[in-house]
């Protein structure tokens, strides 16, 4: 092509050289070169200042009379290779081959001419350089502690990770608080500790006990100051929430839910109360969508409720406690338990990792309160930026998607966007076709980079999202069929086999099949079978069953291949030609509701990526 032709003069080779390169952004015309070697320590001299530079964090700081920013003052640069400093520099500060101690135990310098030299000095000056062992650290500290009470630390991985990463020597520290603060639910103080303190809670067989664990940055606490000090902030903080936990129930939620007209939601979005109202309908859709009707009542009574909390003194302090603490004094209120399991669980999940809604109701609400912010946020022209998502529009995606794929519901995606949209009436500024079209690629990028992350092939994961997001839990259902059925001897011929369909059908127009223009016996044959594959494969795709729908249309392989050895599809007639192309564009129709198997890839477009261009 000429844009090849281009390439090749402006790299200066041949165009000979240039190769087809399959990469997950698609195909690329390229060319292997074998660069020659540069020294590492000038490789490192050059690109250390770039990567520092360009390191980002969600809150940073100036500091003196540069511009630059950063998440902490820098203080020095420890940069070493072959036993000697680097020259290079960072913000006014050459590469050194000293670094410091642990600032309280032991502040010196300390000096380094390797990884495993500088990891040895600093265990020395009580810093512990790998994260991991911290964390183990941690972990075992933990288990002594709370071994002669025969109870655990309420499990909290975030805030592990967190303290693991804010130490450089953990020591734990195991207090106590007064026994009449057990009265308040596990989840306040739970989070009391947390928020705060950044504090474990102890339990035993599920019930809080009057015990923490801190994570101090100290080799250790001889005199128990640590401890102490920790336990007085805490027992305020616990007498706080005993307050708010007694004020907040001498008012019923309900009668609280009149004050949200008051509170915004998002500027153009408008208030809590017009989000409520949305909520309800949404709720009552989902429940017909899903075939949960002896739900439907709770979960809209649920969402009239849910948002209420945001207007307690529990949560106006501890913000976490959002959703919960409207299902605890629901609960206290003594409401049905379907609604108030509902409000307790409709924030979750708060992350990947976090537990989706044990219930219907409490999932149905979940979905609902994230979808319409979603949709609501698209609408109103909010962008998600790599490291920038003020509005949570790709944490409450990840939730909607986790919430499908764990509860296994399929509702149909883009009825569900419509919906949204209808609910919405016209307070959103963005034309309805443009916020279908982008809640659909957001929710595909979303898809990819959670399926990625549970370990899912690249390319079969793109296979399963060419259909579209019709059903979130399908869309992981295809990945699965075609990861079951990759180590098939049948399935790579397969690949092959649809590749070569779609690339005589490219940038072509579509075709109607008429039998009666049909010549050759092979082409009856596979117009016949396609007709019995499609009335056995489409029932099971409809139901999401993809691993039998995939078995089926397997049959087709060896009909089609026969029809290509033997008949012309480019016939010089026209109509032939036409009639014979519209059956394979029939042929590729259906196998698109399984998959987009051209993005498959198969052995002989693996291995490495050169420098490419489309």
């Amino acid at each position: 092509t000429p844009a090849g032709r281009g390439f090749a003069r402006s790299q200066g080779v041949d165009e000979a050289r240039l190769e087809a390169v399959r990469t997950p952004k698609g195909e690329y015309l390229g060319f292997r070169r074998l660069a020659k070697g540069t020294p590492t320590a000038d490789i490192l001299a050059a690109v250390v200042p770039r990567v520092l530079g360009a390191l980002t964090f969600p809150k940073m700081m100036r500091w003196g009379a540069s511009p630059f920013r950063f998440s902490r003052p820098i203080h020095g640069l420890l940069c070493v290779f072959g036993g000697r400093p680097v020259a290079t520099a960072f913000e006014g500060f050459a590469a050194a081959d000293v670094t410091i101690g642990h600032r309280i135990a032991a502040p010196g310098p300390v000096k380094a001419a390797d990884l495993d030299s500088y990891r040895e000095a600093l265990a020395k000056s009580s810093v512990i350089v790998d994260p991991a062992e911290r964390k183990k650290m941690i972990v075992d500290q933990i288990e002594v502690a709370l071994a002669p009470l025969g109870a655990r630390a309420y499990p909290d991985p975030e805030l592990l990770d967190d303290l693991t990463l804010n130490v450089e020597h953990p020591l734990v520290i195991l207090g106590s608080f007064p026994e009449s603060y057990l009265s308040l639910p596990i989840e306040v103080l739970s989070t009391a500790m947390r928020e705060g303190q950044k504090l474990f809670s102890v339990v035993r067989d599920a019930k809080q006990l009057p015990y923490f664990l801190g994570v101090a940055d100290a080799p250790a606490d001889v005199k128990g100051l640590i401890r102490r000090g920790n336990e007085r902030v805490l027992r305020a903080r616990l007498e706080d929430a005993r307050f708010f936990w007694d004020q907040d129930r001498k008012v019923p939620l309900a009668e609280r839910a009149a004050g949200l007209k008051s509170v915004l939601f998002q500027e153009k979005l408008g208030t809590y109360e017009d989000k409520t109202e949305r909520l309800k309908k949404l709720a009552a859709y989902l429940c017909d969508k899903l075939g949960a009707s002896e739900d439907k009542a709770a979960c809209v009574q649920a969402a009239s409720l849910c948002k209420a909390d945001l207007l307690t003194e529990m949560v106006n302090e501890f913000s976490g406690l959002q959703g919960r603490m409207g299902g605890l004094y629901l609960e206290e209120e003594g409401y049905p338990d379907a609604v108030t399991r509902a409000v307790y669980e409709h924030y979750q999940p708060g992350g990947l990792e976090d537990v989706s809604p044990a219930t219907v109701p409490g999932a149905v609400l979940s979905i609902a309160d994230k979808m319409d912010s979603i949709v609501g946020g698209i609408g109103v022209g909010l962008q998600v930026s790599g490291s920038s998502d003020p509005f949570g529009l790709r944490r409450n995606a990840h939730g909607v998607c986790k919430v499908a794929l764990d509860r296994k519901l399929r509702f149909p995606f883009p009825l569900l966007v419509d919906r949204v949209l209808t609910v919405y009436g016209d307070r959103l500024p963005l034309g309805r076709a443009e916020i279908k079209s982008a809640c659909q690629d957001f929710f595909a990028g979303r898809l990819r980079y959670i399926l990625e992350k549970r370990g899912f092939r690249y390319d079969l994961v793109a296979a399963a999202l060419g259909p579209g997001v019709d059903r979130i839990v399908d869309v992981q259902a295809r990945v699965e069929a075609l990861d079951t059925l990759k180590a098939s001897p049948q399935f790579e011929p397969f690949i092959l086999m649809v590749k070569r369909i779609n690339n005589i059908l490219k940038g072509l127009p579509a075709a109607r099949v008429n039998p009666d223009l049909f010549i050759e016996k092979e082409e009856r044959e596979l117009h016949s079978t396609l007709a019995i594959v499609a009335s056995n494969a489409l029932p099971m795709i409809a139901r999401g069953d993809f691993a039998r729908a995939q078995g089926i249309i397997f049959k087709l392989q060896p009909v089609v291949n026969d029809f290509f050895d033997k008949v012309l599809v480019m016939d010089k007639d026209k109509r032939t030609r036409q009639n014979r192309l519209g059956l394979l564009q029939s042929i590729a129709g259906m196998l698109l509701k399984i998959a987009d198997y051209s993005q498959v890839v198969v052995e002989g477009e693996r291995g490495d990526k050169p420098k490419a261009t489309r």
